[in-house]
């Protein structure tokens, strides 16, 4: 070692170095849960709201919205972010919040295909 580096030195024992991997791949290993807890959007949301959301395609107000069609969910909708069997996924109108598969909202199109 050179003089300026003598009294820098760290010194790694073989239990820091395990601790370290342990609590890595604790974190490693809990990251896809962690994304899994997306937040669902709620009815109330300003967006929803706006947008005449509702988690269930069957409490949709057919005089409000008189194009609304039963056959129509957020899962069969082009936005719809997920895998046909999820129950919530991600949607181009909700940003990082989660919407139901049985939902409708106004923004809703046939999914190509």
């Amino acid at each position: 070692m050179n003089e300026i580096n003598k009294g820098m030195a760290v010194r790694a024992t073989r239990r820091d170095f395990t601790g370290r991997l342990v609590g890595g791949a604790c974190v490693v290993m809990l990251m896809p849960f962690a994304a899994s807890a997306a937040a669902h959007v709620e009815e109330s949301d300003e967006t929803a709201a706006a947008l005449g959301y509702k988690h269930d395609t069957k409490s949709v107000d057919a005089k409000k919205y008189p194009k609304h069609a039963a056959t129509q969910r957020c899962a069969n909708c082009a936005m719809w972010q997920g895998a046909a069997t999820d129950p919530w996924a991600g949607c181009a109108m909700f940003g990082r919040k989660q919407i139901a598969a049985d939902g409708w909202c106004t923004a809703w199109v046939n999914k190509p295909g």
